[in-house]
């Protein structure tokens, strides 16, 4: 029977995507037929273990299965803010200032990144966003806000390292969007919202529509159409070095004007989410060729868009300074920009790709071969800023470059069924490539202004000819004055983010191939096993082998006990590799142009790079499953060893005051402008820091992960009650000093909250429906620090725990129309103000915090099935 069972599950849905991934088709149509309440469908996973699909409580590893009503019970459409909602070991931050991270959040899983996360569509490994964060772990990842709600039939998230089973970025988990394949009928969506403040109105109109292939396929369209406004939770700039409110009457009202036609706030200096709108479809379609076989294919296409803004510059900060001109004249900025200004950044964002295969059975045999594509493209656009070097030539708009990622995938996948055993083997070929294109030149060109009396206009401490000529026609000239303007050297390139340049333009591509064998089955009526072992070879990094064992043991029918023990393996990617930006940082209120380069190149050679290593992981997990009637709860504790952790270094200071005792202050930064010099990086006399990515550490992660649901009918309805707790706790393995400041090492400990919990309790009775959540954040600390060095009771604040509760109350209008209304945030609970060092500029709680810090938000939602 269990032959039958475990074969009939791969005849009707083989899919996979480093091992066979049997798909639930025959169980989920019978459960569909038999249920008579969605909530009382026993949850099946698909990733976790090989063959036939295992449900939640009977699988060797963790897995959260989410339903499509779980994601529609949920007041966000961003793909992201689902998931953080619903799993507690997820989480994500909104980053106001973080150039392209603004429009595409990384997030994390059990504290590690989203590049050590592998994200599935349909059991098939989903491309990455073109970003990579500039900052800390550098994550490129795949931005999972291009899929669409409506487009979920499940979503699977394994919490467990799985690189033996699927491959390289699984060292944290695998997130497995399972696509509907609906025949018939369909759904709409209108929703509409806005915050308690009054900003941030946000729309989303999506649809899905199932339709039939002849009697042997289906065909199932999603749909999505979203526009975010921006919110301000910000208060005027106004510190020690510099305070709009202290300036004149006209200043003040320039400066308002500037702020309103730029971002529509008074205040100068936004902090809040940023503009965002965007549309996407995705497509998913199978046709049985015989009872045997299979033709799948699925894809998207998105595009999006938004804007935030960057750091304010007022006069006399660096950007805007007097500088004398060919004809002697001084000019400022100013004259641009009386108020001075915020410059403007843009991204519009593509996304798309398509996968195919066939699949199916051959007696015992269950074959899946499958190819794929997936392209993700950058361009942005910086505006309301120049280019200081160019002084009055400059441009105020320009266009910095673009960043795109392709990957091309061919695999094969093949099951075999022993009776009491499944073998998995397969293989892969993974071409993957990373773009930076050239952004427009007067974007990166080093004006005349970039270095000192750039018309020689002095010889000495006294006038040139040249300097002569200019100050016969009026000029003030001085040159034995060294605070004259003459002297002024400024920023190169579009202030903010400067464009990249043919010297850090080019494609970094690079291929892979996998090989791979599992197996799994019962070894007893009450002990279930498998065995993974996965060999890697990479174009750049050489090969590797990885394994991985797990099992669950049945005590009695109610309680079991479950285990997993393997490594992992993730490579830097392309981007990582090869990313190259200058931004914009702030330390104490004054804007230094950062630059970060890529490890093997010249630059960050010069400064102490080191070729880039892949990173290795050892995972284990030891859990409880339990089910007692209505009631179930699984309990985990899970330990992971992160070593050679890819992070980027603390910002290395750079300066071009000479200092030649290498005891004094300032003779690193004065080496290592000399080292950028001697690189010949373009406008290194005015890039103030560099930083580079490097295998910095080794880490440890652990924590216990808690989920606990009951169901429970009485005569006045159904109710669902869940419960889920992460406690998860990250610390060094190795002395990260040579590579991060105090500050930084103190904040990656501690810096997140440490304990996450989401409750809810859903309650239906009759054509009424209603939903009350509510979600916990722990304490955790941050240092604010003005140089980074400084650890004491003065730099570091706590940051209290929070509790934001959410409530929704739905109407079945008739069969087809349900009529919602809805909070989220009911009691407007922020976080603490920041009011350590990292307090500037007008912000008011910390930008980066997984807690979120826009306030409450009321919505109201229209929903249409048939």
């Amino acid at each position: 029977m269990r032959k039958n069972k475990i074969h009939n599950s791969i005849a009707l849905a083989f899919t996979g995507i480093t091992l066979s991934l049997a798909a639930p088709l025959a169980l989920a149509q019978e459960a569909e037929e038999t249920a008579v309440d969605t909530q009382n469908v026993e949850k099946i996973a698909v990733v976790g273990a090989r063959g036939a699909p295992r449900s939640v409580t009977s699988s060797p590893v963790p897995v959260d299965v989410l339903s499509a009503e779980d994601i529609e019970a949920v007041a966000f459409t961003d793909m992201n803010n689902v998931l953080m909602t619903l799993v507690p070991s997820y989480s994500v931050a909104r980053q106001p200032i973080s150039d392209g991270g603004t429009f595409i959040r990384p997030a994390t899983l059990r504290g590690m990144p989203t590049d050590k996360t592998l994200v599935l569509v349909n059991s098939k490994r989903r491309h990455r966003a073109a970003l990579v964060s500039i900052g800390g772990s550098g994550t490129q990842g795949p931005d999972i806000a291009t899929i669409p709600t409506a487009a979920i039939g499940s979503v699977e998230v394994l919490r467990d390292g799985a690189a033996a089973q699927y491959g390289s970025d699984a060292i944290a988990g695998v997130i497995n969007f399972q696509l509907k394949e609906n025949t018939e009928g369909g759904s709409f969506t209108a929703d509409y919202g806005s915050y308690f403040e009054g900003d941030g109105d946000q729309i989303t109109i999506t649809g899905n529509k199932g339709f039939a292939l002849g009697d042997d396929g289906f065909l199932s369209i999603s749909a999505e159409y979203s526009d975010s406004e921006a919110t301000y939770r910000g208060e005027q700039y106004c510190e020690s070095w510099f305070c709009v409110d202290d300036q004149s009457e006209q200043y003040i009202a320039d400066a308002t004007a500037m702020a309103n036609t730029v971002h529509g706030s008074d205040v100068v200096q936004p902090w809040g989410q940023p503009n965002t709108s965007g549309a996407r479809i995705f497509f998913n379609a199978g046709y049985a060729l015989t009872a045997e076989m299979e033709l799948y294919a699925f894809g998207n296409y998105s595009e999006s868009e938004g804007d935030g803004s960057f750091y304010y510059r007022y006069p006399g900060n660096g950007t805007i300074e007097d500088i004398r001109l060919e004809d002697g004249s001084i000019w400022s900025p100013t004259e641009f920009f009386p108020g001075g200004f915020t410059p403007r950044f843009s991204g519009d964002v593509t996304d798309y790709s398509f996968v195919g295969g066939i699949k199916g059975m051959s007696g015992d045999l269950g074959y899946d071969i499958s190819g794929r594509y997936g392209y993700n493209d950058i361009s942005y656009t910086l505006a309301n800023t120049i280019n200081p070097s160019m002084g009055n030539e400059s441009p105020t708009s320009f266009q910095p470059g673009d960043l795109t990622n392709e990957e091309t995938q061919i695999q094969a996948d093949f099951t075999y069924d022993f009776d009491e055993y499944i073998l998995a083997f397969g293989a892969s070929y993974l071409d993957e490539s990373y773009e930076i294109s050239e952004g427009e030149v007067d974007s990166y060109f080093a004006g005349p202004y970039a270095t000192s009396d750039p018309w020689g206009f002095c010889d000495g401490d006294t006038a040139s000819a040249a300097g002569l000529a200019v100050i016969a026609t009026g000029s003030t000239l001085d040159c034995a004055d060294s605070d004259d303007a003459v002297y002024t050297v400024v920023g190169v390139g579009s202030n903010g983010f400067p464009g990249y340049s043919p010297d850090y333009s080019g494609t970094y591509s690079r291929d892979s191939y996998a090989v791979y064998a599992d197996v799994s089955g019962d070894i007893t009526d009450e002990l279930f096993a498998q065995a993974a072992i996965r060999y890697e070879d990479y174009s750049d990094f050489g090969s590797e082998v990885v394994y991985k064992v797990a099992g669950i043991y049945q005590i009695n029918d109610e309680v079991a006990v479950r285990s997993s023990y393997g490594t992992g393996f993730r490579a830097p990617t392309p981007g990582q590799q090869g990313t190259t930006n200058v931004s914009t940082r702030l330390p104490d209120g004054f804007p230094v142009a950062t630059g970060l380069f890529p490890a093997g190149g010249d630059v960050a050679q010069a400064l102490g790079a080191e070729e880039l290593l892949p990173e290795k992981s050892t995972n284990f997990t030891l859990g409880l499953t339990a089910s007692f009637g209505d009631l179930t709860l699984t309990a985990d504790y899970y330990n992971i060893k992160l070593e050679d952790r890819l992070y980027s270094v603390s910002t290395r200071d750079v300066s071009t005051t000479v200092v030649t005792d290498p005891d004094a202050d300032g003779y690193a930064a004065y080496q290592n402008y000399l080292a950028l010099s001697g690189a010949g990086v373009s406008g290194a006399e005015s890039i103030g820091g560099v930083f580079f990515f490097q295998n910095a550490f080794d880490t440890v992660t652990e924590g216990v992960d808690l989920v606990a649901t009951y169901k429970m009918e009485t005569t006045y309805g159904s109710t669902m009650i869940t419960g889920s707790i992460n406690y998860n706790d990250t610390s060094f393995d190795s002395d990260p000093s040579e590579y991060l400041d105090p500050e930084d090492m103190f904040d990656f400990e501690n810096g997140t909250p440490e304990m996450r919990g989401v409750f809810s309790v859903t309650h239906s009775y009759d054509v009424w429906s209603a939903v009350a959540r509510l979600s916990y954040y722990g304490e955790y600390e941050n240092v604010g620090s003005d140089d980074g060095t400084v650890i004491d009771a003065e730099t570091i604040q706590t940051y209290g725990s929070e509790f934001m509760f959410d409530i929704e109350g739905s109407y079945l209008i008739n069969e087809n129309l349900t009529l919602s209304v809805g909070v989220r945030n009911l009691f407007d609970s922020y976080p603490d103000p920041t009011i350590n060092g990292d307090a500037c500029c007008g912000q008011v709680y910390d930008s980066g915090s997984v807690v979120d810090w826009q306030g409450g938000y009321y919505y109201t939602r229209l929903a249409a099935r048939f």
